[in-house]
């Protein structure tokens, strides 16, 4: 998908985007998926001939590379409550 966005098809787009985002919402040719973060985001697929159109396959890997980075960032955070309390550094 990273390589060539052409020539997805729809099938497997949506097979990607439910497993990163839950099941989306149809509205005929269209499935619409809710994005985790805040405001009212959302990544559509659209059928065209049996494969996703390429704009929206960007869109959804773009998608996918936010909720990655949140991810890391929070899997690399210290706890709040790590233990340096009264330890001098340095």
């Amino acid at each position: 998908m990273r390589t060539n966005p052409r020539g997805v098809a729809f099938s497997d787009a949506v097979k990607v985007a439910t497993f990163f985002f839950g099941e989306g919402r149809q509205s005929g040719s269209h499935v619409v998926f809710k994005m985790p973060w805040p405001g009212d985001p959302r990544v559509n697929l659209q059928k065209a001939k049996d494969e996703a159109k390429s704009y929206q396959v960007r869109q959804l890997l773009a998608a996918i590379d936010r909720v990655a980075a949140a991810e890391a960032k929070t899997d690399h955070q210290e706890p709040l409550t790590a233990g340096r309390k009264g330890k001098r550094h340095g």
